[in-house]
């Protein structure tokens, strides 16, 4: 008989001169783990980062976005409560090992959008795909692949945490190994209290952790950080950092800007349940306007400022206030 780690279809006697040379392992034929192909680019239904398939680049992925599958693609995605707008045609795409960011006001469809990718809405009309799976027909394997953080998080409230992650790994079919026990320690969860004593941050934290370890190909932020004190923040961006360049995708839901641009490679705006915009985060930030003030600490010339993006300048006692469009650093070489 012969067996192999991806050896997932039922046990059968297969001479080994007609195993079939397929282009990937298909779970109808065991296949010794010697003779399975080496991808550079790894099938949805294949285990990543299982021993005998290396690892690959995905900043090489998506820079080259035509190689892969998207990770999130919509079409004209609606939903309506009864007469109540949800969200109207939307029309993205989100490229596998990027990160996306997704900013709006609150109201504006954002977790609308996100629990219809987790299937727990139906849409009105339009679809939406995840790694080529319909959210509709194929919500179960949808999940096998994603990681979700919620905004207001809520478990078992009487298991303890250790329980709750032990649980959840069993779900998953996944061992707690030391990426797990790295994840609890940067966050410094405490594993034995309940679930149900513990504060709004350390519930965030503990959703957190429950989201990543079975290592998913896509990680799904909605609003994360709210409750996490400013340095359980900065931790949370380098993990979310690390998660990305280890190859995960993630979708990050959020009405501030400013995280935003700490993560992500590009940006969609929703208003209204309608995206206004979409495009690089550079671009983004180009254009946001800001109010300077600047102040001088001792008597000087007048100011005369002519970088490009100045407007609504304005004296003040001591210096002067504008709105500024533009690149800071072009701004702070022409004030030095």
């Amino acid at each position: 008989m012969v067996r192999g780690p991806m050896a997932r279809g039922p046990k059968s006697e297969v001479r080994d001169s007609l195993l079939p040379r397929l282009p990937i392992p298909d779970s109808r034929f065991p296949i010794p783990d010697s003779r399975l192909p080496r991808l550079p680019i790894p099938d949805s239904r294949l285990p990543r980062f299982q021993s005998g398939i290396p690892d690959f680049n995905y900043l090489y992925l998506f820079k080259n976005k035509s190689s892969v599958m998207p990770a999130i693609q919509t079409h004209s995605l609606t939903k309506y409560y009864g007469k109540s707008r949800g969200v109207i045609d939307l029309d993205f795409k989100v490229e596998e090992g990027e990160t996306y960011g997704f900013i709006g006001p609150n109201g504006a469809g954002k977790s609308t959008t996100i629990r219809l990718f987790l299937n727990l809405l139906f849409p009105s009309s339009g679809k939406a795909e995840i790694f080529g799976h319909d959210i509709i027909r194929e919500g179960k394997k949808i999940r096998e692949m994603i990681g979700f953080v919620p905004s207001e998080v809520n478990f078992y409230k009487y298991m303890t945490v250790k329980e709750l992650l032990e649980y959840s790994a069993r779900y998953y079919r996944v061992t707690l190994n030391g990426h797990y026990k790295q994840l609890v320690d940067m966050l410094e969860i405490d594993l034995h209290k309940k679930f149900e004593d513990l504060s709004m941050g350390n519930k965030k934290k503990v959703a957190v952790v429950q989201a990543l370890i079975h290592k998913p190909r896509l990680l799904i932020l909605d609003e994360p950080t709210s409750g996490l004190d400013p340095l359980m923040q900065s931790r949370f961006f380098n993990i979310i950092s690390e998660e990305n360049q280890r190859g995960t995708t993630v979708f990050f839901s959020s009405h501030i800007l400013s995280e935003v641009e700490k993560l992500c490679h590009r940006v969609a705006i929703i208003k209204e349940g309608k995206i206004v915009r979409e495009d690089d985060i550079d671009n983004i930030k180009s254009t946001q306007l800001s109010r300077v003030s600047i102040h001088l600490i001792a008597p000087a010339k007048p100011l005369t400022i002519k970088t490009p993006g100045v407007i609504e300048k304005r004296d003040t006692l001591d210096g002067m206030t504008f709105l500024f469009k533009g690149d800071p650093r072009q701004l702070l070489r022409d004030l030095s």
